[in-house]
Parts: structure tokens; C-alpha cells; sequence
């Protein structure tokens, strides 16, 4: 198959899936941080080259509900964000609404102010081989849903304690925060591909 990973720099899910003999790309603005099939350009440049499948994983930034309270600070509309969040939910739909067959789009749980679409099934990293959880839901269209391929005991919470994987400060931290974890990816290749 001919698919696209849409918004990825890491080459996760790309690489899971060329790892299967798949003709995979990822595309992003960003360089990807390895070597592979990769598109560095805005991917709605991108979406009609015949894909038949395509995993997005769109900015979450002004969309999660987990930004929700920055949309009313001391109360009132933060009519600055309200834009962001509309301009992000348009990014959002354009890759939901694809001219492309399979489609799966990733995101943390929407804030309900943007009124996105119900997402089809949520994951965790600890039903696919690693010791965190990180809720993440995911918009399908013909594509079956994601079952656990490896269960572990989970041993930290993204959003817990200050010093774990997922709070480390730095400038690289939403790096860390927008990566698939590899036993997701290796699941959508395995049960997708």
C-alpha cells in the first residue's frame, strides 16, 4: 500500500510500516529526525497523490481539552486562543475529510468547545508494550479498531509526577509529547498493513 503519515518528523509510524514492505511517507514541515521517505512541506500540498492510507497526527495544541482552561482565564473568552483552536479544529477536519480511503487521525481528548467529530476508539501505550499511559483517541474511517497487542503493567502516568518522561522541561518537551510510542506504531502496521 501507498500510505502517508501526515504530521510526523519522527519517522515512527513511516518506519513500521515500510518495515512491512509498505511504500510509506511521512510529511511534516519539520525535517524528519530520520532517514526515510519523507515530504518536508505543508501537508495539505499532499493529500491527492493517490494514498491508501493515511495516519495523521495533527497538532493538539489549541484543541485538547487538556488546553481547555487557557480559553477562559479569570473568566473571561480568550478570544486569541478561540481563533487558534478554530484554525486547528479546520487543520483538523481537512485531514479527517481526505480524499483518501483508510484514514486514521490521533489526537489527545478534544476540548468540547470545538465540536469535532466523536473519535471512534482511545489507546494506551501500556496495551502496546510500554509502562506509561498517554489517552489517546483516534478518528477512524474503514479501518478496524486497534486492539492491545502487548499489555504491561502500567508504571507512570504522562501527567503526573514533575520528573517523569513526559514533564521533563526543555526546549525539545513537546517533542517528546507528540511521538508515537514504537508499540503503537508496530500495532497499526501490524494489524493495518
Amino acid at each position: 500500500m501507498k500510505i502517508l503519515i501526515a504530521c510526523e518528523y519522527s519517522g515512527t509510524v513511516r518506519d513500521a510500516f515500510a518495515a512491512k514492505g509498505h511504500d510509506a511517507w511521512s510529511c511534516d514541515i519539520l525535517p524528519s529526525e530520520t532517514k526515510g521517505n519523507h515530504i518536508q512541506d505543508d501537508i495539505l500540498k499532499h493529500l491527492d497523490k493517490d494514498w491508501d492510507m493515511m495516519i495523521a497526527h495533527p497538532p493538539c495544541t489549541y484543541l485538547s481539552n487538556a488546553g481547555a482552561r487557557h480559553l477562559y482565564p479569570k473568566g473571561e473568552l480568550n478570544k486569541d486562543r478561540l481563533k487558534l483552536g478554530l484554525e486547528g479544529k479546520e487543520f483538523f477536519m481537512s485531514l479527517y475529510n481526505a480524499n483518501i480511503n483508510k484514514i486514521c487521525v490521533e489526537n489527545p481528548i478534544p476540548s468540547k468547545v470545538f465540536e469535532l467529530p466523536n473519535y471512534s476508539t482511545t489507546i494506551q501505550p501500556y496495551d502496546h508494550g510500554h509502562q506509561v499511559s498517554k489517552k489517546t483517541c483516534l478518528w477512524l474511517k474503514n479501518l478496524s479498531l486497534l486492539v492491545p497487542s502487548n499489555i504491561v503493567e502500567k508504571k507512570e502516568n504522562c501527567h503526573g509526577a514533575k520528573g517523569s518522561w513526559y514533564n521533563k522541561g526543555g526546549k525539545d518537551r513537546w517533542k517528546r509529547r507528540s511521538k508515537t510510542f514504537e508499540g503503537i506504531a508496530k500495532a497499526m502496521a501490524d494489524q493495518w498493513g
